[in-house]
């Protein structure tokens, strides 16, 4: 009688068992899912923690062709782990070392990297906040650089991950073609470059491309020769008895900021107004490297950053030994020879000044004081050693050589906790590693060296 009973009972409620059942099914598989999401979303932005990427792509950092570089990368024979550990939680105090804390939305960011003017630090800053909000990189589909010197073209990216809806960021080497770029970034992206006094900026590629620029290097080799004067005194004595403007290898032997924003030196005399005018419109900020704190200051403005997230280590930087001292006729020979750059600079100048004037000099002066006072505290909690060779660096921290010059870098201190090692880490991380390791972190996969054929 009581199982009859039971029966009736259940037969009666059928339909709002069911419906339970149903429901509480549905609230676990969306629960599972959930969970699944988060676990595998957590893991991708680790995932460089269980597989150390070896940096088996070449650079190429040769203005006239990847190749040479390639190879001489390849004959240091060094596969350093590129990927700092990341190995913690994050902590929860808004301190600086917290790679991963919530962020106002950033914009998408287009960054020209200019040769020799201070753009390898404003790219590493730019590194951390891409990897700090998870953004998607506009990388080459090659190397380290958009088959330059070739203008940009929309085909050198690689492809847009699967996860992603748009590109977030570009701030590799390339020459500039803006209607191209339009085509990869979105509509909304602020653009910014770097521009330096035309005089150290040609010296300082001089050096550094000695053994490159096939102009230089034949003024290399007279030097040799005569055993008289400087490689860079004799090239300027008779810029034109060296410089052959049909080699693609010589872009950068004159004009080379004018060169890397895509102006044809060639075609200058009847252009320069519309050239200006149009990088005038495109470029949001064009910072200026002599002024390179206020310009930090303006770009925090732009990008909605803090003081931390704008600290900074001076990249790239070359011995002293490998500087040299410009006397007034070689500042004269430079001026004369590279009188594109002369009128770029002076233009972009003058408009960043108007840009200091209507942000406010007093305000400007504050927080200029506020962020070196925050730089030289993260730099003091970061870094044990500066101006350090490359031969006392391990392979991670270790800044690509030339031929010609000596790249110097930073040892971190020691006795870190693990959130502020990777962030110290990426502080001082040079170009090519930190390049390499947000790759991988994207992709899943190494960089693709350039081809050979």
């Amino acid at each position: 009688m009581t199982i009859h009973r039971l029966a009736n009972q259940l037969w009666r409620y059928r339909v709002t068992g069911l419906m339970l059942t149903l429901g509480v099914t549905c609230l676990l598989i969306f629960v599972g899912t959930y969970l699944l999401q988060q676990s595998s979303r957590h893991g991708r932005h680790k995932g460089w923690n269980k597989k150390l990427v070896k940096d088996k792509a070449q650079p190429a950092a040769n203005p006239a062709g990847s190749s040479r570089h390639d190879h001489h990368y390849q004959e240091r024979k060094r596969r350093s782990d590129t990927h700092p550990s990341d190995d913690h939680q994050a902590p929860k105090d808004g301190s600086p070392y917290n790679m991963m804390k919530p962020r106002t939305q950033t914009p998408p960011v287009v960054f020209l990297k200019t040769h020799k003017t201070g753009s390898s630090t404003v790219q590493n800053l730019l590194f951390r906040m891409g990897e700090r909000d998870r953004a998607t990189f506009a990388f080459p589909h090659h190397s380290y650089q958009f088959s330059y010197p070739e203008k940009f073209r929309a085909k050198f990216v690689d492809e847009l991950p699967d996860d992603s809806s748009q590109y977030d960021l570009l701030c590799s080497n390339m020459r500039l073609d803006v209607e191209q770029l339009k085509q990869v970034m979105p509509e909304n992206a602020v653009y910014i470059t770097i521009l330096r006094e035309p005089l150290r900026t040609f010296e300082s590629v001089f050096s550094y491309y000695t053994s490159t620029v096939p102009a230089f290097i034949l003024a290399k080799k007279v030097a040799e020769t005569t055993g008289h004067k400087s490689a860079l005194s004799l090239f300027l004595e008779s810029p034109d008895a060296f410089w052959d403007p049909k080699e693609p290898g010589n872009c950068l032997g004159r004009n080379p900021m004018s060169f890397d924003l895509g102006i044809d030196s060639q075609q200058w005399n009847t252009t320069w107004r519309t050239d200006l005018s149009l990088l005038e419109e495109t470029f949001q900020l064009v910072m200026i490297a002599e002024h390179f704190d206020e310009s930090l200051i303006l770009l925090g403005s732009l990008l909605d950053l803090n003081m931390e997230e704008l600290a900074y280590v001076r990249l790239n930087t070359r011995s002293l030994q490998d500087v040299t001292h410009l006397d007034d006729d070689t500042k004269d020979q430079i001026s004369a020879w590279n009188t594109l750059d002369v009128l770029l600079y002076d233009f972009f100048l003058q408009i960043f000044l108007e840009k200091v004037e209507k942000y406010g000099l007093e305000r400007l002066n504050s927080e200029v004081a506020l962020l070196r006072a925050t730089t030289n505290r993260i730099r003091r909690k970061c870094v044990a050693r500066s101006g350090v060779y490359p031969e006392e660096l391990e392979d991670l921290v270790r800044p690509w050589q030339t031929d010609t010059v000596t790249i110097l870098g930073y040892q971190i201190q020691k006795n870190l906790t693990k959130p502020e090692q990777a962030f110290c880490t990426r502080l001082v991380l040079p170009e090519l590693q930190y390049h390499a390791h947000l790759y991988f972190q994207q992709y899943g996969r190494d960089m693709r060296a350039v081809p050979t054929e």
